[in-house]
C-alpha cells in the first residue's frame, strides 16, 4: 500500500496518541521481545495491528508492530513519527535515537526529534553537537522552556559557564518559569564553583514553593559550605510540612556531612534535572503523556534518579499500566529515599493485579524497616480491610496508632475511624465507638465519622436524639453524597418515620443509583407506606446490581413474599 494510503488511514483512525490513554489496561506479560508472528505479518497487517494494541492501550507491542511496519515501508514519514513517538513514550531510547536522526533531516525543526538525537550526541560525549542542536530549537510553546535550558547546559558542560546563564535570560519573559531559571542558574553556578552566586539563586529558589529536589540541591550546598544547621532547618521545615513522606530523608543528607555530593555533578544531569522539572509542570497543567515522555527522557539522562522513577511510577499507575510501573519502582535503589515509596507502591499495584499475597509480605518487609512509617501499616491495613479481613486489618491499625503514641493530632483521625469500622464488624463495639468519638475528638464534624457513629447508635436503638443530629449534620456537610444520605434515611426509617425515610432514601438513589443497599433501603421505604409495586421494582433492581452474598437471601424472600420482615422500631 502507498504510503499516502497509510498517512490517510492513520488519520481517519485518530491513531495519534503518543501514550496510553487513562484507565487503559496493563501491558500483561511483556518480554521486551516483539510481539510473536511479527515477522509473518505484511506491512499492512504490521500496521493495523499496531492500531489495534495502540487502542487497547498496549503501546509497547504497539510500537514493535509499526516497527516491523516501517522495515516494510522505511520512507513513510507518518509512520517513522509514529513509530519513534511510541518508543520514546515507552523509554526505549536506543530504538529512538536512529529515527529521530532521520527525523530531523527530514524536518530540521522537529522539537522531539531533535532533542532526543541532541540527548543522544550528549551521552556519547558531542557537546558542541548537541548545543547545536538545541540551539536550533523553535523558541515557541514549550521548546521556548526546554530549548534555554538545554542549550544552557550544554554550554555549562563544554565549561562556558557565563554564555550558559545567559542562555537562560529568555525564562525570565515568561510568567511562571522565574524559578526554573533561579534554580538552574543556582546549580550552573555551583557546578561552576561560584558559591557567592550559587547561594544567591538557591535562596531565589527557594523563596518559592518548596520542591523535595531544589531542597537537597540547596540543602547539599548549604552542607558542603560549612552551613549545616541553615540545612538543617531548611530540611527540618519540609519535614513539618510534609510529616508522613517516604520521598524524602533529611536526617540522612545530614550525616553525610560536609563531604555530601552535589545534587547535580555534571552537565549531564543537569539536563536530566531540566527534563524533570518539564515533566513536572507537565503533569501539574495535567500534561499526563508529555509528563511521562519527560520523566523518559530525564531518566535516559540519569538513571539513578530516584525522584523521577516514583513520579513516572505513579503516572504510569494512574493508567492502570502497574506492570510497567512496578518496573520503574523496582529501579529506585535501596540507598534512596524513595526506595521505601517505591516499594510501598508496588506492594499497592500486586494488590490491584490480584496478588494480595506478594503485596502483604511486601508490606511486612517495610514495616519491619521502617519502625517509625505509618504508611506500610495503614497500607496493610486498607488492603485487609478491602478484602474484609477484618480482625488483621484492625491489627494494622492499632500497630499504627501505637506507633503515633501520645502524639495524636488531627492529621491522625482516619486512623481511629478505621479501626473502628474494622472493630465494629468484629462485633467489638466497646472499642469501635471509642476510636469513633476520639476520631471526633481530633477532627470535629468530619462527616465519615459522624455518619458512621451516629447511624450505628440509632441502628442499635440508642443515643437515638444525638445519632439523629450526627447523621442530619453530616448530611449537611455532604448533601450529595448518596451513601451518608441514605445512612439518614435508613435511621428515619429504623425510627418509623417512613415517609421522611422516603424522601431522603430517594435523593439517595438518585445519587447513587448503582448501589444495590440503597436500592433496597428505598425499596423497603416504599413498601412502608403502601407503594407496593414501587417496592417490588426496587428489591428487583437491587437483586441486579451485584448485592453482597448477605443480601440476597433476604432480597429474594421479599420478592418472593412481597413483604419486609417487621420492622423493630426504636425508641
Amino acid at each position: 500500500m502507498a504510503t499516502m494510503h497509510w498517512a490517510a488511514m492513520a488519520m481517519m483512525a485518530g491513531v495519534m496518541t503518543a501514550c496510553s490513554p487513562q484507565g487503559a489496561p496493563s501491558n500483561q506479560g511483556r518480554d521486551n521481545r516483539p510481539p510473536g508472528g511479527l515477522t509473518s505479518h505484511s506491512g499492512l497487517g504490521a500496521f493495523l495491528a499496531g492500531r489495534l494494541a495502540q487502542g487497547q492501550g498496549d503501546t509497547d507491542d504497539a510500537a514493535d508492530f509499526y516497527a516491523a511496519a516501517l522495515a516494510s515501508d522505511p520512507d513513510n514519514a507518518d509512520l517513522l513519527q509514529r513509530t519513534f513517538t511510541l518508543m520514546v513514550a515507552e523509554g526505549r531510547l536506543d530504538s529512538a535515537i536512529p529515527m529521530a536522526r532521520r527525523l530531523q533531516d527530514l524536518d530540521a525543526e522537529s522539537a522531539m526529534p531533535v532533542l532526543v538525537a541532541g540527548l543522544a550526541d550528549v551521552r556519547g560525549g558531542l557537546l558542541g553537537q548537541a548545543e547545536s542542536r538545541f540551539a536550533g530549537l523553535p523558541r515557541r510553546g514549550l521548546n521556548g522552556l526546554v530549548g534555554p535550558l538545554m542549550t544552557a547546559w550544554a554550554l555549562a558542560g563544554q565549561g562556558q559557564y557565563e554564555p550558559a546563564i545567559a542562555a537562560l535570560e529568555p525564562l525570565s519573559q515568561t510568567k511562571g518559569f522565574a524559578g526554573v531559571k533561579a534554580y538552574h542558574a543556582a546549580l550552573i553556578n555551583d557546578l561552576a564553583g561560584r558559591p557567592e552566586a550559587a547561594e544567591a539563586g538557591y535562596g531565589e529558589a527557594l523563596s518559592g514553593q518548596l520542591s523535595i529536589r531544589g531542597i537537597e540541591a540547596a540543602g547539599s550546598f548549604f552542607q558542603r559550605h560549612g552551613q549545616a544547621e541553615r540545612a538543617k532547618e531548611l530540611y527540618d521545615r519540609y519535614q513539618r510540612e510534609h510529616p508522613e513522606t517516604l520521598l524524602f530523608d533529611g536526617a540522612s543528607l545530614l550525616k553525610a556531612g560536609h563531604g555530601i555530593a552535589p545534587a547535580v555533578p555534571d552537565a549531564q544531569a543537569g539536563m536530566a534535572e531540566a527534563l524533570f522539572d518539564v515533566a513536572t509542570l507537565m503533569r501539574q497543567g495535567n500534561g499526563q503523556d508529555a509528563a511521562i515522555v519527560f520523566s523518559r527522557l530525564a531518566l535516559y539522562m540519569r538513571a539513578d534518579f530516584p525522584l523521577a522513577g516514583a513520579v513516572l511510577g505513579d503516572m504510569l499507575s494512574a493508567q492502570d499500566r502497574r506492570e510497567a510501573a512496578n518496573a520503574v519502582y523496582g529501579e529506585i535503589a535501596p540507598t534512596a529515599a524513595a526506595h521505601a515509596y517505591g516499594q510501598l507502591r508496588i506492594a499497592v499495584n500486586l494488590e490491584e493485579l490480584g496478588d494480595t499475597a506478594s503485596a502483604l509480605s511486601r508490606l511486612a518487609t517495610l514495616v519491619k524497616d521502617r519502625p517509625d512509617s505509618l504508611d506500610p501499616l495503614v497500607t496493610k491495613g486498607d488492603i485487609l480491610r478491602r478484602k474484609k479481613r477484618f480482625a488483621e486489618a484492625a491489627e494494622a491499625y492499632g500497630e499504627a496508632i501505637n506507633r503515633v503514641g501520645a502524639d495524636l493530632s488531627m492529621q491522625h483521625w482516619p486512623l481511629l475511624y478505621s479501626r473502628g469500622i474494622c472493630l465494629e464488624r468484629t462485633k467489638q463495639w466497646t472499642g469501635a465507638e471509642a476510636d469513633f468519638k476520639k476520631a471526633l475528638e481530633l477532627k470535629p464534624d468530619q462527616p465519615d465519622v459522624l455518619n458512621y457513629l451516629g447511624y450505628t447508635w440509632v441502628d442499635a436503638g440508642i443515643n437515638l436524639e444525638e445519632g439523629r443530629a450526627m447523621l442530619e449534620k453530616a448530611v449537611s456537610l455532604r448533601p450529595r453524597d448518596g451513601a451518608v444520605i441514605d445512612s439518614l434515611g435508613w435511621a428515619l426509617y429504623r425510627l418509623g418515620d417512613y415517609h421522611n425515610a422516603v424522601k431522603f432514601l430517594e435523593r439517595a438513589v438518585e445519587l447513587k443509583a448503582e448501589d444495590p443497599t440503597l436500592n433496597d433501603h428505598l425499596g423497603d421505604a416504599y413498601w412502608q407506606v403502601g407503594r407496593v409495586s414501587e417496592a417490588m421494582f426496587q428489591w428487583q433492581r437491587a437483586m441486579g446490581l451485584d448485592p453482597e452474598p448477605e443480601q440476597i437471601a433476604p432480597l429474594k424472600e421479599k420478592l418472593r413474599s412481597g413483604q419486609v420482615p417487621a420492622n423493630p422500631v426504636v425508641k
